[in-house]
């Protein structure tokens, strides 16, 4: 049978993932702690807010986006977690999404983890910011992540923001 992933079904498959992320996180921070020993390379790639911004997500952003679009787009329509939790990824008419689409997806997932980067970057560097825009920034990360939040409860397809841009569903009970 069919049906709609629930939120915490979503939740828990994300707990699964985020061994994954996090087992690509601690190699990256050995692997840079080891390269900075040698080069000093971290001095370079945080010495200001851009460079800082820019190092941080092609290094930890960009990946964990890949590893999410490129298992939501495979043949088995789920990253390693939904696989967990017997979830996939599909369109309106159950089929797999493509490699695009399923990108879009998640750059739209990600907006809310950015601009929060974004925001921890500018009080970092600029400390002087005013508060107001700190603030707001903070306030639009968290009607972004309680927008999906809220969609993913009151609809009947269980759909976040995201899926709804996207298209998407989330659907339990496949192998």
């Amino acid at each position: 049978m069919k049906t709609y992933a629930g939120f915490w079904l979503r939740v828990k498959a994300f707990v699964w993932d985020y061994f994954v992320i996090l087992g690509y996180l601690i190699l990256l921070a050995v692997f840079g702690l080891i390269l900075d020993q040698i080069s000093g390379t971290a001095q370079w790639m945080f010495a200001n807010r851009v460079r800082a911004q820019v190092s941080g997500f092609l290094l930890g952003t960009l990946p964990v986006m890949l590893y999410f679009a490129a298992g939501e787009a495979s043949p088995g329509q789920a990253t390693w977690g939904k696989r967990k939790m017997k979830l996939k990824v599909m369109d309106q008419n159950g089929e797999r999404i493509h490699f695009p689409r399923a990108f879009a997806r998640t750059l739209l997932k990600f907006i809310p983890w950015e601009l929060s980067h974004a925001l921890i970057w500018q009080l970092r560097f600029l400390p002087g910011t005013s508060s107001a825009v700190i603030n707001y920034g903070f306030a639009l990360v968290y009607i972004l992540v309680g927008l999906n939040l809220a969609c993913s409860i009151m609809t009947s397809s269980r759909q976040t923001v995201y899926d709804l841009l996207a298209g998407t569903y989330v659907m339990a009970g496949h192998e």
